[in-house]
């Protein structure tokens, strides 16, 4: 006798809509937001998702540190007005843009969009048409959404990943991890946590946006897979017990793209120094006499003609012997902390100081946080030890209020008192890897994996908060390496410890790009690259030419022959070091007004070409070239040995100015 599957819609008030099946034990809740946003949300026994949301926070909303009750969302959107028809096997919803229907006999969701000028319904995407959700495979069946996958799709976004711009063939993990070294066209996972992507149909000319609010360890298919039985498909699979996701209708990607930044949060308003060149090395901050090697840094520049705005102070200043201690000066290497910042604030420069949120088990302060209940926890409710560089540590947890005001006031006491400018927030990727790792999450108590994505936004937003305190009158400015869906609402960010090589210059373009289309748009590269042996002259200086077009601008290294990535480190290029960074200085200003419209109008700095120029079917091929906000079209020399190259010009009606090629 054949069961009942089908979904029977109990509840229909406030824009949402809600289906049970009693069959599977699973609750469908269908949120008209907006008239370009639905979003849906499946679970087993219960309409409610006990997970809290931190990334969904459109426009100016102020996400507490506590996050969001996902029942709640919909408080936040206007609720537009839809239509809403019922026949036999089917729900059909249509607001002005979108047309939904779901086949309540074994749920499967179609969606259209409307042509605002033709109102003709254009198919966007559809379930797949076997087994498209979880609960349909098998009772046990890790929760997962499989989507049709139809012939000229391409997909961009999945934040900072490897490989080329478009992800289509391609299979990610999406986990925080601290990837030093990596492949720029392979390595898989790195250290942000976006799982959103941009689905754009070649034949239609049709965009939209999947994005699944979910912080635990998941895995997107673009293609990879194939399956005689399903048809061509792709597929989300994630560790949660839940499945939410938000479909966003373009129907251009530049209006999925911006749609989405407003979705997950104003961008930061970054002060106008942060756009400088930031000095930085790991090995400053590891040699004995540190503060005075620091001075030289300032008398180099002057020496060089080498304009610097800021620096990026390494965790190597709270040694003990070999190893480091966040809130901690080595008085050795740094004998006066506040004369050290002073001489560089004379010189303009201000200092961005490294933290980490381990502690390892020698720390000063290890027993104070244990003591205190303000670490990550086994299931014993004992300090969970993890590996943190070359020792054990205990990484801190920011869900619980101890903690939060401990932080704060160690950032204060020990950096900003002493007149560090801005916090560096390193290593903050979270590696715990039991499964039964527990965290206070405000007094509540819950599973770390199920927030582990979230932890880097709350311990940058920690951390700004001790800025904001200290000087509340200043603009603050923050740096992380890690971070989810809209961290950049609090901090810049950069691609993390990349590879010394001409195809990590290459590829670290591509990956900027897909960062852009992930509604993070502040951030920049490693120039000359962090692991490895040093630059060779030439990739130096491409490095620097390609990189001086980004908001973040950094030349950071620790190289494994103890050479050091300096503007001046090759002496038969440096004149063209100093010029190609005094154009820097000279496009400040630009930068600086794309900046500021990037946070105003949700749009990124640095973009594809086919963003600004999307008529143009050329455009959306692989390419080296990309635009820096809607003016200048940039293309470098990423290959050795070049004195000039190729460049796409897109065909306009207005033309497109390019900026000089770096051809010299």
């Amino acid at each position: 006798m054949t069961k009942d599957k089908t979904f029977y819609m109990t509840e229909n008030e406030m824009n949402t809509l809600t289906l049970h099946c009693p069959f599977y034990e699973v609750y469908v809740s269908i949120y008209v937001l907006k008239t370009d946003i639905i979003r849906v949300s499946m679970t087993r026994h219960s309409p409610n998702i006990p997970i809290n949301s931190w990334a969904v926070a459109p426009g100016d909303t102020n996400m507490p540190m506590e996050g969001m009750p996902r029942h709640s969302i919909s408080d936040l959107f206007d609720l537009p007005s839809y239509e809403l028809e019922e026949r036999n096997t089917e729900l059909v919803i249509t607001t002005e843009k979108i047309k939904l229907v779901i086949n309540k006999a074994h749920l499967h969701l179609t969606w259209y969009a409307i042509d605002e000028n033709t109102k003709e319904h254009i198919w966007a995407a559809e379930d797949r048409s076997t087994q498209a959700y979880f609960f349909q495979i098998a009772k046990k069946a890790p929760v997962s959404h499989y989507v049709t996958r139809k012939p000229g799709e391409l997909y961009f976004g999945l934040g900072e990943k490897t490989g080329n711009v478009n992800k289509y063939g391609e299979r990610y993990r999406m986990l925080n991890i601290d990837a030093m070294g990596y492949d720029a066209e392979k390595t898989d996972p790195l250290y942000k946590h976006i799982p959103y992507y941009v689905t754009y149909s070649e034949p239609s000319g049709l965009a939209y946006g999947l994005y699944y609010d979910d912080y635990n360890e998941c895995a997107f298919d673009l293609g990879k897979e194939k399956d005689n039985y399903h048809g061509s498909y792709r597929y989300f699979e994630t560790r949660s017990e839940f499945l939410d996701y938000y479909f966003i209708l373009g129907p251009s990607v530049p209006d999925v793209t911006k749609t989405f930044s407003w979705l997950t949060g104003r961008p930061a308003l970054m002060p106008k120094w942060s756009y400088g060149y930031s000095g930085s090395t790991m090995t400053y901050t590891d040699e004995p006499r540190s503060q005075e090697r620091l001075g030289e840094f300032i008398e180099n520049c002057k020496t060089h003609n080498i304009p610097c705005s800021s620096f990026h102070l390494s965790s190597g200043y709270t040694s003990i012997e070999d190893k480091r201690y966040v809130f901690h000066w080595n008085r050795e290497k740094f004998p006066e902390p506040k004369r050290f910042t002073e001489d560089f604030h004379k010189e303009g420069i201000n200092i961005i100081a490294n933290i980490k949120p381990s502690l390892l088990v020698n720390h000063p302060k290890f027993h104070e946080a244990s003591e205190q209940g303000m670490t990550i926890k086994n299931e014993d409710e004992e300090p969970l030890q993890q590996q943190f560089w070359d020792d054990l540590g205990v990484y801190l947890d920011f869900t619980n209020e101890k903690t939060i005001l401990w932080w704060k006031e160690n950032v204060k006491e020990q950096l900003l008192h002493n007149g560090i400018d801005s916090t560096w927030n390193d290593n903050n990727e979270f590696e715990v890897w039991d499964p039964d790792a527990v965290i206070d999450l405000f007094g509540k108590k819950g599973r770390f994996q199920d927030h582990r994505a979230i932890f880097p936004m709350l311990m940058t937003k920690v951390s700004l908060a001790a800025q904001l305190e200290h000087d509340p009158g200043r603009r603050p400015f923050l740096v992380t390496r890690s971070g989810s869906a809209g961290i950049g609402r609090y901090a810049q960010t950069w691609t993390g410890d990349n590879d010394t090589s001409w195809h990590t210059l290459k590829y670290n373009i591509k990956m900027a790009i897909g960062l852009s289309l992930s509604g993070v748009y502040n951030f920049g590269h490693d120039t000359g690259g962090f692991a490895g042996g040093a630059p060779e002259p030439e990739l130096l200086l491409r490095w620097i030419q390609s990189n001086i077009y980004y908001p973040r601008f950094t030349i950071h290294s620790w190289n494994d022959d103890n050479t050091v990535n300096e503007p001046w480190m090759y002496p038969e290029i440096t004149e063209k070091v100093s010029n190609t960074m005094n154009w820097h200085r000279m496009l400040a200003g630009y930068l600086y007004s794309i900046g500021c419209h990037s946070s105003k109008a949700y749009e990124p700095i640095i973009r594809p070409v086919f963003y600004n120029f999307p008529e143009d079917s050329v455009s959306y091929k692989e390419n080296d070239e990309f635009m820096l906000g809607g003016d200048l079209l940039v293309c470098t020399i990423v290959e050795p040995e070049q004195r000039e190259r190729r460049v796409y010009l897109p065909e306009h009606e207005g033309g497109v100015r390019p900026l000089h090629g770096n051809m010299v």
